[in-house]
């Protein structure tokens, strides 16, 4: 991770010290480190950064494979995999075997599980379809390594990344772009060079983790329903409605291949899904779920740009991943008399949130602070909005955080 010249400009290395911690927390506890996460949200620059910040170690000797170089093609199986890590080890160090896209070499399960049990051996990989941790790892090795799920930007790191002073400017341009960090080197002072970038990541993500991993020929309906689940984030979702939505549209197709075809996506970590939650009965319910997606800037190329009109079920969007961020296992909240956008639980803490736009009326703010004064409990309870000079404000019991604020500085 030495300096990079782009074009006439030497760009820096950044480290994303909320990876880095996690990541250095665990070095020496007999744990495979596993980064988990869609393709390009930058596993690589992390595993690269881990590199840079512990070079100065004399004892420390890296093996870095990256599966996306053509210089490690050859390293198709397990076989070959050992045998290039033997050629590379270092006897009297402290070997890091660091593997990205791990996914990509057959039988990579056996090696990691092999080397783990090496004195003065640390294993870092990264994958991009969780697959490959609930069946081939998790069956060989038991619960002998640590995941750590690493999202597109943040507010704050997008700012870092980009140069930006927090204002209202740079919060549109990560409303519109996201936090893919690629964009750095390509910069966000032209749309045309950021949604060319976007239109690779997202041909790269469905054709790689996609099409070719689930061996897909029906591409068109793919495309079809990645759209429709692009124009419906923060909606409640049913099987029966797409299938039937589909049929309308000319395309017969059962609600099991709906199923798998969302299952895909969520392997591939392009989305995910968010469960409802029966606050009275204290349950989750079985039907009927919220897609959204791991990256905004992604899901707005494949919705066609900026749209004004999405403008809340974006502001959603970003407020999940963020809640996500910070720790919170997230759920929809649903009441007698309606829904609650956000259950976010951790150990036993629980919140409260429900998300806005703009609260610039009587009845907006009735309905959305009115759904949270009704949980008769003790809880946090949040509305998020970009409500202008809104920071943080009471209402009956209710906190109104600005979006730049919790974006910020969380609750």
């Amino acid at each position: 991770a030495k300096l990079a010249l782009i074009g006439n400009k030497i760009m820096k290395p950044i480290t994303r010290q909320y990876y880095a911690e996690k990541i250095d927390a665990w070095i020496g506890k007999g744990q495979i480190i596993v980064l988990t996460g869609q393709r390009r949200v930058g596993k690589s620059y992390i595993l690269k950064d881990f590199i840079e910040r512990h070079n100065s170690d004399a004892n420390a000797n890296f093996i870095y494979i990256d599966k996306e170089r053509k210089a490690f093609d050859e390293i198709k199986n397990n076989e070959i995999l050992n045998d290039y890590i033997d050629r590379h080890i270092v006897g009297d160090s402290h070997n890091y075997i660091i593997i990205d896209e791990v996914q990509e070499i057959d039988g990579w399960e056996k090696t990691v599980r092999s080397y783990r049990l090496e004195d003065n051996t640390d294993i870092i990989i990264t994958g991009s379809n969780s697959k490959m941790l609930s069946s081939e790892l998790s069956t060989l090795i038991g619960g002998r390594y640590h995941e750590i799920n690493v999202q597109s930007l943040s507010y704050t790191e997008f700012m870092l990344f980009h140069q930006l002073e927090d204002s209202d400017e740079s919060l549109w341009k990560y409303i519109n772009y996201g936090g893919l960090p690629g964009l750095r080197q390509v910069g966000i002072a032209e749309d045309e060079f950021v949604w060319d970038y976007l239109k690779g990541v997202h041909s790269t993500v469905v054709l790689k983790d996609i099409i070719e991993r689930q061996n897909i020929r029906n591409i068109h309906f793919l495309n079809n329903l990645l759209r429709y689940f692009a124009d419906t984030i923060g909606k409640l979702t049913s099987l029966n409605n797409i299938s039937k939505y589909m049929k309308s549209q000319g395309q017969d197709v059962a609600v099991k291949s709906v199923s798998s075809y969302l299952s895909y996506f969520k392997d591939a970590y392009l989305v995910s899904t968010v469960e409802r939650y029966d606050i009275h009965g204290k349950k989750l319910l079985e039907s009927n779920e919220k897609v959204y997606f791991g990256d905004i800037g992604l899901r707005n190329y494949i919705s066609g740009g900026e749209r004004v009109c999405d403008i809340e079920k974006v502001i959603e969007n970003i407020v999940y991943l963020q809640l996500k961020l910070m720790g919170y296992k997230v759920s929809v909240g649903q009441l007698k008399a309606g829904e609650v956008d956000f259950v976010c639980t951790k150990q036993n803490e629980r919140v409260y949130v429900q998300v806005a736009y703009l609260i610039g009326s009587k009845e907006t703010e009735e309905r959305e602070f009115g759904a949270l004064q009704n949980i008769q409990d003790n809880y946090p309870k949040y509305v998020i909005s970009m409500t202008p000079l809104v920071k943080r404000n009471d209402n009956e019991g209710v906190i109104h955080l600005g979006l730049r604020e919790f974006l910020k500085n969380g609750f």
